[in-house]
């Protein structure tokens, strides 16, 4: 089930600031973070030049936010080598997105920045 409309505006406005405060003003040419929305599942991407072609930009998924309608809470999963999404298991569902960003900015595990 896609998000409501609230809720997606609600995840638009923190991502937008989330992308643009994590990457610094003079790096933007070299790297930057989007997302897309997709049902009720958010995928936070970063963007690089294509070595062979700067003009082309290579995407690469960070991680991703999945929403429960039912519980209200978000879920946050890592990708592996394969590109299959997996449940974070160190961190429980939560209702408050900024929490899931938090996590993602700390990455003690390393799965998420590398």
């Amino acid at each position: 089930m896609p998000l409501s409309e609230f809720t997606r505006k609600l995840v638009e406005t923190k991502l937008v600031k989330y992308c643009s405060g994590r990457i610094p003003e003079h790096s933007r040419h070299q790297v930057r973070l989007t997302y897309k929305i997709r049902g009720n599942s958010v995928s936070l991407i970063e963007e690089r030049p294509y070595f062979k072609d700067p003009s082309i930009w290579t995407q690469s998924p960070v991680a991703q936010f999945r929403f429960d309608d039912q519980t209200k809470k978000w879920s946050l999963y890592c990708r592996d080598r394969n590109a299959k999404w997996h449940f974070f298991r160190t961190f429980k569902p939560n209702a408050d997105f900024d929490d899931l960003l938090k996590e993602v900015d700390m990455d003690q595990t390393g799965i998420f920045w590398g």
